[in-house]
């Protein structure tokens, strides 16, 4: 299965797609003597995305492009830093006061103020549901560049949330199809599914951006990004396949970056699943996972295994249940469970157990892990059916007849465990894909969510996780590295472990 992933050659749509990029890359070069010094960037992106809307879109375009910004910013330490919002305070994790930054402009020209936040954050509470849940934001008063926010619980994380890309502040007098944000970059044209088009914003509020203009192109096929690189069509290239790292790190006109990311990809079970919904059967294909062969075949080494949704030195982490890869293992734990097992073959009333598994292939490494865990299960006579989707969030959210799914996210992008749990672990969190209901484990999270003290944040936080670790509610596969190449005559590019902050002020060609 691993090496069909590796065939050599590029398909039609691999030339075409280069060959645009060509054809935009001679227009520019033929132009005049002015238009020859415009300081333009391509950068080439994993994930394709349908909408600019920086509150529906869940691929953060617009923030990752540089189009909006949010009140609160999270540095590589896992720091919130201050953004839109120079300060906010709270005494009691409820009732909260947020002076917005003074002298910032948005794209459209009208002034950031506290009012003009305010209304950005009601449409975003009225366009997503996920946000809305998250925020839990009760009632909001403006004047002047201060904005109080009262929640309708205590709620201590609350600045943490306003990271999210999806509560960017934009102008809502303005169409969000083509939104207006307080970025580096102003939108000039946006392609669903293709590419967004910026160009600098003379009246950035946080100093000189150094580019003219950029393009943030989508193509999900690994092969494709990487002959977009190879051929200087493309300035950075986000996830390149991993396979190409030795080669690449050997071109003198590129620069590869690796750092350890927050993302985790995991097992999603559907619980209504009534085989799934065992915790034997969840534990014996957790077995068929060779973590340790997906981080050093399908990964080339950019990976570490993952034990539970965070890092096993986060003080989110608890001490985790070992989880080895052992088929014989899986065999005993489907007969604990009451299906039967002759010649090393399990069966439920005579037949082989069938599941639906379902990945994409924007991550290409997704497809390949999907891959293995198929070739384990078959040693058992079990049969994964595979499909792979274009939109997982949208197709898990919308669809019942999937029972296990090879999924990524990052599960601490604001440095605090309450985004991993009330997305994923409460009955409405915008990603419990799975349909997970475990009141115990809801009731921890509300207490999470009501505690001011960080150390006890940690420790309920740590409960909670090791709850999950115990019930086997997802199984965690690998933490993989962000890992970028780009063309030499780039500087300013920083490769961050939130994944959010891409176009910046600082990037530059020479």
């Amino acid at each position: 299965m691993l090496l069909l992933s590796k065939k050599i050659g590029y398909s039609i749509s691999f030339v075409i797609f280069v060959l645009l990029l060509s054809a935009c890359t001679s227009q520019t070069s033929f132009t005049s003597g002015e238009a020859k010094n415009t300081k333009k960037l391509t950068l080439l992106f994993n994930v394709q995305s349908n909408t600019i809307d920086p509150h529906t879109d869940v691929n953060y375009t617009a923030s990752r492009a540089g189009i909006s910004e949010t009140l609160v910013k999270i540095d590589d330490e896992q720091q919130l830093q201050p953004w839109l919002a120079t300060s906010w305070k709270s005494k009691d994790g409820q009732n909260w006061t947020f002076q917005i930054r003074p002298n910032v402009t948005f794209h459209s020209g009208a002034p950031v103020d506290a009012q003009a936040v305010k209304s950005s954050l009601e449409r975003v509470t009225q366009e997503n549901p996920a946000i809305r849940n998250a925020l839990h934001i009760e009632k909001m008063t403006a004047n002047g560049q201060t904005l109080q926010i009262v929640t309708d619980t205590p709620l201590p994380q609350f600045p943490s949330e306003l990271v999210h890309p999806n509560t960017g502040i934009i102008d809502t007098s303005v169409d969000a199809s083509t939104p207006s944000g307080t970025g580096p970059f102003v939108l000039t044209q946006f392609k669903p599914g293709i590419e967004v088009d910026v160009k600098r914003n003379p009246s950035y509020w946080n100093g000189q951006v150094k580019l003219d203009e950029a393009t943030f192109s989508f193509n999900e096929d690994a092969n494709a990004r990487l002959l977009a690189l190879q051929s200087g069509n493309a300035d950075v290239v986000y996830r390149f396949p991993v396979e190409s790292l030795s080669q690449l790190q050997t071109d003198p006109n590129l620069v590869i970056e690796s750092v350890p990311g927050l993302r985790a990809h995991q097992l999603i079970y559907n619980m209504e699943n009534p085989h799934l919904g065992k915790l034997p059967v969840r534990q014996a294909i957790d077995a068929l996972l060779n973590r340790q062969e997906i981080v050093d075949a399908v990964m080339s080494g950019q990976a570490s295994v993952a034990e539970g949704p965070f890092l096993a030195d986060s003080p989110l982490s608890p001490k985790y249940t070992a989880k080895p890869f052992d088929i014989e293992r899986a065999r005993t734990l489907f007969a604990q469970a009451g299906y039967t097992v002759t010649n090393g073959q399990v069966t439920n009333n005579g037949a082989p157990l069938t599941f639906n598994l379902v990945t994409y292939q924007s991550r290409a490494e997704l497809p390949i892990i999907a891959q293995l865990l198929q070739a384990n299960a078959t040693q058992l006579g079990i049969k994964l059916n595979i499909q792979q989707v274009d939109n997982a969030d949208e197709y898990l959210a919308e669809n019942k007849n999937w029972d296990m799914a090879i999924y990524s996210f990052i599960t601490a992008p604001r440095g605090d465990a309450s985004y991993l749990l009330n997305s994923v672990y409460t009955p409405t969190g915008g990603l419990n894909y799975g349909q997970v209901k475990d009141p115990a484990l809801n009731t921890l999270i509300q207490q999470l969510n009501q505690t001011v003290d960080v150390e006890q944040r940690n420790q309920i936080a740590q409960q909670a996780v090791e709850m999950i670790d115990r019930n086997l509610l997802h199984s965690y596969i690998i933490h993989p590295n962000n890992f970028v190449a780009h063309q030499k005559r780039v500087s300013g590019w920083v490769t961050s472990k939130s994944e959010y902050y891409m176009l910046t002020k600082d990037l530059d060609v020479n």
